[in-house]
């Protein structure tokens, strides 16, 4: 892939089994600075898996994967993070025994670039509702406010790249628009970020570029406009 050296994450020909399963087969992208990459599929079509598998936390059977030109594909998730990338899992993964104050605050260093543009403060005026709960354990937080914990934690390792897994999963209406705006403030600042979420409709709109995939297949690429106007294309691919 000609892109692979100047892109900030790139793939290559990737492959992913779990057992004899063959989740992901031959995923090929490229994601360059400054761009919000969306990430589309139906339940059970290799979106997480990708995405455990850039980050080595699931091993690739096949292919490479590139962070700002480096070849990674047998790194440890740890030295693959530290490369620049934050990332909110599936199930926010936050500490429930530290405190907001401490879950925040063990995240905090400067970035790649000796970048230090989120701050402690500057996450607890993103997300007041965590300035009212410093002293709360991260078990004692709703849904919404673990979400908003994990998300502020990955910004306080000052990425270069952030990548949500399933964003807004289960959470109530207000918290979910909670959510977008705080994506939408992430875009504008001009952070990288792969989204993945539900609702395709949002991600179409709160991203530039967007990969479908289909049975650990990509299926189509392209602008995220071009597809939301693609009504065969979206029932075809997300059935809706």
């Amino acid at each position: 892939m000609a892109t692979e050296h100047t892109a900030l994450l790139a793939a290559q020909d990737l492959h992913a089994h779990y057992g004899q399963s063959h989740i992901l087969q031959g995923i090929s992208f490229s994601l360059q600075p400054g761009v919000a990459l969306g990430l589309l599929g139906r339940n059970g079509m290799g979106k997480t898996t990708l995405i455990r598998t850039l980050l080595a936390q699931v091993r690739a059977s096949g292919g490479e994967v590139w962070v700002k030109g480096h070849k990674v594909t047998q790194e440890r998730t740890e030295h693959i993070v530290r490369r620049g990338i934050g990332v909110v899992p599936e199930g926010r993964g936050v500490f429930p025994n530290l405190s907001v104050r401490e879950n925040l605050q063990m995240a905090a260093r400067p970035g790649t670039r000796g970048q230090v543009d989120w701050t402690f403060e500057r996450v607890l005026q993103t997300f007041p509702r965590l300035g009212e709960r410093l002293g709360n354990g991260g078990g004692q937080l709703s849904g919404g406010e673990q979400q908003m914990l994990a998300i502020g934690r990955a910004l306080m390792t000052n990425p270069d790249l952030l990548i949500l897994d399933e964003a807004t999963e289960g959470l109530a209406p207000l918290v979910v628009a909670e959510i977008w705006r705080v994506i939408a403030l992430i875009r504008a600042s001009g952070m990288s970020t792969l989204v993945v979420d539900r609702n395709y409709q949002k991600v179409l709109a709160h991203t530039d570029r967007c990969l479908v995939l289909e049975k650990g297949r990509l299926v189509l690429e392209g602008a995220s406009d071009d597809l939301a106007d693609d009504e065969a294309a979206l029932h075809r691919y997300l059935g809706v």
